[in-house]
């Protein structure tokens, strides 16, 4: 059986070191944590707590028997990953064992990242960019999110080889495992909508097959558990509606500020509000430069709904980075970008420990600071994603451009 060919081993090297480094990141604290370690040495992760508190040791079916405030697909990667570890290890699993499984499926998903970059025609540098990543030690092992993250690039890539309809059952399907693929769905439809070449009455339907194929996919994955359970399959959303916010969203420095305190309810009705409108605008001025491959607005739309969402949490980074390599012209905001990430994890984590007195103080002050930082960087990647043609290797085929602007 012959292995796949590599156009460059070096970037799959030094993914295989970061994702090390990204195991041990989160490791090093093991499965018991004692006082606020978890927060003050970053090593926080999603499936410590999970192992035990959301059925996973016990090996109950996800939403049918326990309820996970995750969407479907999602909850049955944490399924299969806990039942890895009931099968091999037995009595003696435990949630450092879930912690190992759950790390190298994130592992192999950030080389699947990898290997369609480099089919796509990707340049080396940017490979090399995503291969030593830092949000890849941060979140490598955090929780489930490369799972969205890998399915968001496939369906984009599609998109780019000029697949609309496999990029929308891939984004359906990726919006199964975590909301924000959804995005790209809309720039699907547009581009078939307003595609050149056809009649109006062959656009509409292309359109419609589009719309009719996100939505077979995604309820094939969803009804059957929104039919048998549909109070714990709906967990997701209704505790995404319930919750208040987190400590680096803008609306929740805000309200701790004072210059915007608002009720739940309205925080969800203004943060759709100014998303939708931010979105169109996005969609509006970057029509004239990218009006035959919308698909490259999927970028500076995301991070428009990671800057007005009431919750940003710091692994949710991991969602734009790899676009950010994909789509950005240069990749100095994306440097920044990932200088305010670094900042804005350690802000938040230490801030969790300061009020039992064991952090290093850090009050909110200091995350508003942070996440005004990646903010700006943020903001340059929409500004320039929205004026700028894109990278050369977006404007080439599939298979050429190695070029890189500067």
């Amino acid at each position: 059986m012959r292995l796949p060919r590599v156009d460059h081993p070096g970037p799959y090297l030094l993914l295989a070191l970061t994702c090390v480094a990204g195991w041990l990141f989160k490791a090093h604290c093991g499965a018991v944590w004692t006082g606020d370690e978890q927060y003050l040495t970053g090593c926080y992760s999603d499936a410590v707590p999970f192992w035990g508190l959301r059925g996973v040791a016990a090996g109950q079916l996800p939403y049918v028997e326990s309820r996970i405030e995750y969407p479907v697909l999602a909850g049955a990667l944490i399924w299969l990953e806990g039942l890895v570890v009931r099968t091999i290890g037995g009595a003696r699993g435990d949630a450092f064992d879930f912690l190992l499984v759950v790390s190298i499926v994130n592992a192999a998903l950030a080389f699947a990242v990898l290997r369609m970059m480099e089919q796509a025609g990707v340049p080396l540098s940017r490979r090399w960019w995503w291969a030593g990543a830092p949000p890849l030690v941060l979140y490598l092992g955090h929780n489930w999110d490369m799972l969205a993250v890998a399915l968001a690039m496939a369906a984009m890539l599609a998109a780019r080889r000029g697949e609309a309809l496999t990029g929308a059952a891939l984004a359906a399907i990726g919006t199964a495992a975590k909301l924000f693929p959804v995005l790209l769905l809309p720039l699907l439809g547009l581009g078939a909508l307003f595609g050149r070449g056809a009649t109006w009455r062959a656009r509409i339907a292309s359109a419609a097959v589009l719309t009719v194929t996100a939505i077979v996919f995604w309820g094939a994955l969803n009804l059957p558990f929104a039919l048998r359970a549909f109070d714990n399959w709906a967990e997701f959303y209704t505790f995404s509606s319930a919750r208040s916010g987190t400590a680096a969203s803008v609306w929740e420095i805000m309200a701790v500020q004072g210059w915007w305190v608002t009720e739940i309810a309205a925080r969800n009705l203004w943060s759709f509000l100014v998303f939708a409108g931010g979105a169109a605008a996005i969609v509006g001025l970057g029509w004239r430069r990218h009006g035959d491959r919308l698909w490259v607005l999927f970028t500076p739309v995301l991070a428009w709904f990671l800057l007005t969402n009431k919750v940003y949490s710091p692994q949710f980074d991991l969602w734009l980075y790899p676009f950010l390599l994909l789509t950005s012209r240069r990749l100095w905001p994306v440097a920044w970008f990932v200088m305010g990430d670094l900042a804005a994890y350690w802000a938040e984590f230490w801030y969790f420990a300061s009020p039992g007195g064991a952090g290093m103080g850090v009050t909110q002050g200091h995350i508003a600071v942070a996440a005004g930082f990646r903010a700006v960087a943020m903001v340059w990647a929409i500004v320039d994603g929205v004026r700028s043609e894109g990278p050369v290797w977006i404007l080439s085929s599939p298979r050429s451009g190695e070029g890189e602007q500067p």
